[in-house]
């Protein structure tokens, strides 16, 4: 990083803009933490330039919202950016192949933060300035996620205004929300009790009951209908992959991004891809949130239904381990780290064959793979499991006498 100014706070990390440019870019969703950062920056003399990627998580009324806060604010200046495309390409794709959740289950929706990161930067690039800002916290993954993707890509002042207040404000939402509305600004209700983030992956909630281990309020709930609002008939998708890759949707051909986006639609009625996990943060505090992953889920479910069926016994045995090594990296921070790429060399080679149809069927809750179709499926025409075989007694008796020998003998030995 390059040497940052002096600070007319010397305890303060948080450089003087009158040393350097005094333009700064702040990665804005409209939220109570990126809301504070803009007056908080302006009172120490800033130049905020607000920038939203827009991820795919948010209808019209609300990249409308977001955009009249950012005026609200009185930034310098606006943008907002069609991250969908980016993100399908530089995540969703590999993460699909992957097929892994972190530690199991949660399906990494807070990797479009590399996609904002990268925005960002870009519009610093625009504007001739080296100074980053973001919302992230000092107790969360995110200041990991956003500091660390920033490092990876140049030489950058970053300026964290929420992990510079927790120096002295223990309770830094309750303080964020009387500093915006003693200058005027109110607080949305929903931003009062939750932290919760949207994007094209789906939706994140945590904050108040669900930090303590109790049952989430009916006021953490995104897109997911609750099981009395599920529709009667089930819903069936047929999904085309090529190359591992969606490329299909019940016979139209479609953006990966508009795919995802369907998806999310579709099975978000059935309650589909709805969950609570505690995580291991980077950080190793436990982290507790509800998660909703719709489009997400049903894509997992139906790539790896084909995978199964095309992919050889060794391929399936052995890429969940790369798999999981690839999450952890993406989790933690290290996008940009070289052994991301290497692993996604490996999936990527991975999925030349899985390439085939997929039906997806839903009543509410869950979702199945119920019929899949490849010209690469690896199926025996002289044999089906459990029904028939073209070999003999002798040749399965041999097998399991040569397959059992190490076994066999260690038992004759130690009778």
């Amino acid at each position: 990083m390059s040497q940052q100014a002096a600070s007319p706070n010397p305890e303060s990390p948080i450089p003087d803009p009158a040393a350097a440019s005094r333009d700064i870019v702040l990665a804005f969703s409209g939220g109570l933490d990126t809301s504070f950062c803009v007056p908080y920056l302006q009172e120490r003399g800033w130049n905020v330039h607000t920038v939203f990627a827009d991820t795919g998580g948010v209808d019209a009324d609300e990249r409308e919202f977001i955009e009249k806060r950012a005026a609200e604010l009185g930034v310098a200046s606006h943008v907002t950016v069609d991250g969908g495309p980016a993100i399908w390409s530089g995540f969703v794709r590999p993460f699909v192949w992957a097929g892994e959740g972190y530690q199991g289950q949660y399906p990494l929706l807070v990797s479009d933060r590399y996609l904002i990161v990268d925005a960002s930067l870009a519009r610093a690039a625009e504007l001739g300035t080296n100074a980053i800002a973001h919302g992230c916290t000092g107790m969360g993954n995110d200041q990991v996620r956003f500091d660390l993707a920033i490092k990876a890509q140049g030489s950058y002042r970053i300026v964290a205004p929420i992990r510079e207040i927790q120096k002295e404000h223990t309770q830094t939402r309750a303080y964020e929300q009387a500093y915006l509305e003693q200058r005027g600004f109110g607080v949305r209700a929903k931003q009062k009790a939750y932290t919760i983030n949207e994007n094209l992956l789906g939706v994140t909630m945590s904050g108040g009951e669900i930090d303590q281990w109790e049952t989430p309020g009916e006021g953490a709930r995104g897109w997911c209908a609750p099981r009395g609002a599920w529709p009667v008939e089930p819903l069936t998708v047929n999904l085309r992959f090529e190359r591992g890759e969606a490329v299909e949707l019940d016979g139209k051909v479609l953006p990966g991004e508009q795919i995802l986006a369907k998806l999310n639609r579709l099975f978000a009625s059935y309650g589909v891809g709805r969950g609570m996990y505690t995580g291991d943060t980077v950080i190793g505090l436990k982290g507790r949130i509800v998660y909703e992953a719709p489009g997400l889920v049903a894509l997992l479910t139906a790539h790896r239904a084909l995978e199964e069926a095309v992919l050889s016994k060794q391929q399936n045995r052995f890429k969940p381990e790369v798999a999981r090594k690839w999450v952890e990296l993406v989790y933690e921070g290290f996008f940009h780290d070289p052994l991301k790429t290497d692993l996604e060399a490996f999936l990527a080679s991975s999925q030349q064959q899985v390439t085939g149809e997929v039906v997806l069927e839903t009543r509410g809750g869950r979702v199945d793979a119920v019929a899949v179709k490849s010209p690469r499926l690896l199926h025996s025409k002289g044999a089906t499991y459990a029904q028939s075989a073209d070999w003999g007694v002798e040749e399965a008796e041999g097998f399991i006498k040569l397959f059992g020998m190490s076994s066999t003998l260690w038992a004759e030995v130690n009778r």
